[in-house]
């Protein structure tokens, strides 16, 4: 089983920002390309950016780009959403996920939860005046 740790979310004023990391405290996060994904009660997980494990492929969802930037530091064992100009609508429970094998090709199109077997436990993220 896989563990990933979320940490980094808050409560930030809108136009703030906040870095997301994601880590794994028994495995090598080297070899695996890694999702960030948010979810609101009652909607369906929305997949938000992919980075490949060689960071070559990287997604950002539409309404994210030009604010939020998805990185990885494999020598940290840690991968990083950072996000500026936050929203309200960005408001979510933000989680990581990585796929069930390392040989598994993160690409655009297969950045969505289907690809992905084990999870986060999620991070809060709130953004409010």
């Amino acid at each position: 089983q896989l563990e990933l740790v979320e940490s980094g979310g808050g409560l930030v004023q809108p136009g703030g920002s906040l870095r997301l990391s994601c880590t794994a405290p028994r495995f090598t996060l080297a070899y695996y390309g890694i999702g960030w994904f948010r979810q609101a009660p009652g909607k369906e997980r929305e997949g938000v950016s992919c980075i490949s494990s060689s960071a070559d492929t990287i997604y950002l969802t539409d309404s994210v780009k030009g604010r939020f930037t998805v990185s990885r530091d494999n020598a940290k064992n840690t991968v990083y959403l950072q996000m500026t100009d936050l929203r309200p609508e960005d408001a979510d429970v933000y989680y990581c996920a990585a796929p069930g094998s390392p040989h598994v090709v993160i690409r655009p199109n297969t950045c969505a939860p289907r690809t992905f077997l084990y999870w986060g436990q999620g991070t809060q993220v709130t953004v409010a005046s």
